[in-house]
């Protein structure tokens, strides 16, 4: 095939029908809104519960605005390292692009169990039961440490041979795979890091993740440059070690923000949860409970992850330009999703409390009024990206091919993002469950 810009925009277009085919949403009864009774303010003042119980419209925006933040440091370090990625030219950016799937796949499978693990201490706070909470954590750190020993040793023995079957070759093969290497070494902080977000997001609290997200990429931001480039016009003070300094940064910044989780979790017992390591005690029901919710949540990275190996697979054969226009647009992505995933993760830690609570009429108004605000914002968000969207891609790079597949991608996703964050947000509240039961 042949490398010209009609080539390219067919290439993305074939992207963006196949996820819009592959999507199927329920939108039910949004604009409905059902008599609440909220629980009197003398009530047991001073819990968290009750006051999230008085004010569900507030306690979603109490709890999605800090994630939202902390996610939005998170996604500027990726966008700021992609800018950075940028300046090495094509070939390292769809280096970095065939690890992608493999950190989707990553993601997945901690971030949907951590989702599960979120809701499951939230029921178990909402019935007042805090030794099930613990339990719960504990599980959680089981988790982790299985997850960080089993993904880590894979992707060091067959990292390689996995770039190459995406369709890496040649020099992209090589800068993906010194980027992996990295990565495996790391993973572990990584995977730690994220559990302990998702069992703090469980009792609500969303102001230390968030402060320890800022850390994290304040210092990756800074090690970036160092390691990436050799800075010779300041003072030299650069290593010059292209992606694989973009991954050493990356490793560097994460392994200090896991210590940090330690220190407060388990030195300062900052967090309501308290472990007790040597007292756990495996339980069949804890860990059904959180399968339950965060399968079919790691289900949908999963085959995001392989979508985007076999997209990443078909786009090499136009060009390395291309593939690494996806992978730029991608990073721009990220700002569609920030407010997506920050409403869903607050619904996950509502809807689990009132559950636990059986609140069900708030319930029924916090996932409408959440789904809601997704979809309001999406679309503001969409209209923008599509009206914008080459200014925002030349941040990145100044190669016009480049340029040009990534806005074709951007303006034709800028359609099906809403619908998109109404399936993320239903998907948070486990819809197959809550528009069965309680949202009639």
């Amino acid at each position: 095939m042949g490398n010209g810009s009609d080539s390219h925009t067919y290439a993305v277009a074939i992207y963006a029908f196949t996820l819009v085919n592959s999507q199927s949403f329920l939108i039910y009864h949004l604009n409905k809104k059902p008599k609440l009774v909220f629980m009197d303010s003398g009530q047991k003042e001073g819990s968290r519960l009750n006051k999230f119980l008085n004010n569900p419209s507030k306690a979603l925006w109490t709890l999605a605005i800090p994630i939202m933040a902390g996610m939005g440091i998170q996604t500027l370090y990726n966008i700021v390292d992609m800018i950075f990625i940028g300046r090495l030219g094509g070939e390292a950016i769809a280096g970095i692009a065939f690890n992608m799937p493999l950190f989707f796949l990553v993601l997945g499978l901690t971030m949907g169990l951590g989702t599960g693990v979120t809701a499951s201490i939230a029921r178990f706070i909402g019935k007042d039961n805090k030794a099930g909470a613990d339990n719960c954590a504990e599980h959680a750190v089981a988790m982790a440490l299985f997850f960080s020993l089993l993904l880590s040793s894979l992707g060091l023995v067959f990292g390689k041979h996995i770039l190459s079957s995406f369709g890496a070759q040649g020099e992209i093969l090589l800068l993906g795979w010194d980027y992996l290497r990295v990565m495996c070494i790391g993973m572990p902080f990584m995977i730690f890091s994220g559990f302990f977000r998702s069992i703090l997001a469980g009792e609500g609290d969303m102001k230390l993740p968030m402060i320890v997200a800022g850390l994290g990429t304040i210092l990756n931001i800074i090690l970036d440059p160092i390691f990436i480039f050799n800075l010779d016009n300041y003072g030299g003070i650069g290593f010059g070690m292209g992606v694989k300094g973009a991954a050493l940064a990356t490793v560097i910044s994460q392994s200090i923000v896991f210590c940090v989780f330690i220190y407060m979790l388990f030195i300062k017992e900052h967090a309501y949860i308290t472990f007790h390591l040597k007292d756990f005690s495996p339980s069949r029901f804890i860990l059904q409970d959180i399968i339950k919710v965060g399968f079919p949540a790691s289900l949908s990275m999963v085959v995001m992850a392989v979508g985007q190996a076999v997209f990443n697979k078909i786009l090499i054969h136009f060009s390395a330009d291309t593939v690494a226009a996806y992978q730029v647009a991608g990073r721009i992505d990220m700002l569609v999703f920030l407010p997506i995933f920050s409403i869903a993760a607050a619904l996950t830690t509502l809807v689990g409390m009132f559950f636990g609570a059986k609140e069900y009429d708030v319930l029924r108004y916090t996932v409408r009024y959440g789904i809601s605000s997704a979809f309001g914002i999406t679309i503001i968000l969409s209209v923008l990206l599509y009206l914008f969207a080459p200014n925002i891609i030349g941040f990145f790079t100044n190669e016009q091919v480049i340029i040009s597949v990534a806005v074709t991608f951007l303006r034709l996703f800028a359609f099906v993002y809403p619908l998109i964050a109404v399936g993320i947000s239903l998907q948070a509240v486990s819809c197959r469950v809550w528009v069965r039961d309680y949202l009639y």
